[in-house]
């Protein structure tokens, strides 16, 4: 049964900080499958034919610190909300968490069978979540009080096929995953609970997010759907298809929404972008800056208004956002007009944005093939400072020191540090 504060008239007159999950609500209760959990597996992955740099070719490096760890790709990196802690996962079918101001390996995360392609901090930084081709979903958690250096495996989640993402709950101990066999799963932490099971896809969900006010999920897959939910109910409360003509994007491949909740901004495979009101469930604009067939693989909004003008203005009433693609081009959009204000060049795929937060909200950072990352002034489309040192295309990047430092995840194996500035 629901707790009062999972009751809907409750929810809306709430306190604007109050958490929209309440973790001790179990909404389904899973069966026990006989593993035990609580054992850690210390075997290693495996893997040959790591990516070796050419020696006949001499790379800037501007990077302030790296870890090598990694045997193979690295496909995903995140970091602490305070600690200045990076868990990255790769090919090796490993997870390390490591100090990126020293470099300091601080804990193998093992027990994968395949490549380690998502982890997440929880939001206040004492749970770790790691998710893998392997489907498995493992979680590691802060032991003591007194730093941020010793963690332990606290249990493996069950469930995916295939992990594609994880998202944890802005403020609350509850993990979202989406899967290879369309599924959706939400699990409260640290029981391992099954929260719900969302069924609503038809193929591999291949991006989704929490709401940042936390009391809704948006998912979308490689058909083209997207589905907006409650996280109480199973059922859609709105599902946008392929069927619809002004939502055909031949596949959805990213996804943002914006800090008040109101519009999601969409990615798709073949260059297209598309604007949705989370409140009317319906396309209400089109963006069509990136090349035809140029998949849009990263979605980001910045906040010019509080940082360009302390507050809101006519001209950026709608916000404003920047979508990343594999023509090498980052577009910065208007939303208030649905114009574009600027474009910004890398010579191979962009592969991830990242806006920095106030007082640096007009700055945004794009990682791509090209190895390079860079920071530019998304209020004049200006390069402030090019990031170099991989020998290989950048993966994945996060921000960390509060938006002062960049950590980068590489195809050459290796995880690098710059200064954003």
């Amino acid at each position: 049964m629901a707790s009062e504060s999972m009751d809907p008239e409750h929810l809306e007159e709430g306190a604007e900080d109050e958490e929209f999950i309440d973790p001790n609500d179990v909404f389904i209760e899973m069966g026990d499958d006989g593993e035990q959990f609580m054992d850690e597996d210390d075997a290693e992955g495996e893997f040959e034919g790591e990516p070796q740099p050419d020696d006949s070719v001499v790379y800037e490096d501007n990077s302030i610190q790296h870890f090598p760890g990694h045997h193979g790709s690295v496909f995903a990196v995140s970091t602490h909300p305070i600690a200045s802690l990076a868990a990255s996962g790769g090919e090796d079918d490993l997870g390390y968490i490591w100090d990126y101001t020293t470099g300091e390996e601080l804990v193998k995360l093992t027990g994968h069978t395949d490549s380690v392609i998502s982890t997440a901090f929880s939001a206040d930084g004492e749970m770790i979540s790691t998710g893998g081709m392997d489907g498995k979903v493992r979680i590691w958690r802060r032991v003591g009080k007194e730093s941020w250096r010793t963690w332990e495996f606290l249990t493996e989640l069950q469930g995916p096929d295939e992990v594609m993402w994880l998202r944890w709950h802005p403020r609350g101990n509850v993990l979202l995953a989406g899967s290879n066999d369309s599924m959706v799963w939400l699990w409260q932490l640290p029981s391992g609970n099954t929260m719900q099971v969302f069924a609503g896809h038809t193929a591999p969900v291949q991006c989704g997010e929490f709401t940042p006010d936390g009391k809704r999920i948006v998912t979308a897959d490689a058909e083209g759907t997207l589905i907006f939910w409650d996280p109480r109910d199973p059922n859609p409360i709105f599902k946008l298809t392929a069927t619809n003509a002004r939502f055909d994007m031949g596949g959805i491949t990213s996804l943002a929404v914006n800090p008040a909740s109101t519009l999601a901004v969409v990615g798709g495979l073949t260059g297209s972008v598309r604007v949705v009101s989370l409140s009317k469930g319906e396309v209400v604009g089109a963006l069509g800056g990136h090349g035809e067939g140029e998949s849009v693989e990263a979605v980001a909004f910045v906040e010019l208004a509080s940082a360009v003008a302390g507050g809101t203005t006519p001209q950026n009433a709608g916000g404003v956002v920047v979508t990343g693609a594999t023509d090498g081009k980052a577009c910065i959009w208007d939303l208030g007009t649905m114009r574009l204000r600027a474009t910004l060049e890398h010579e191979d795929a962009v592969t991830s944005l990242l806006r920095l937060p106030v007082p640096k909200a007009h700055l945004v950072i794009s990682a791509s093939s090209d190895k390079a990352l860079r920071t530019w002034d998304a209020r004049t489309g200006t390069l402030v400072r090019e990031h170099k040192g991989h020998h290989g295309p950048i993966l994945q990047a996060a921000l960390g020191l509060e938006g002062g430092a960049v950590v980068s995840a590489g195809d050459d194996g290796v995880c690098l540090v710059f200064p954003t500035e």
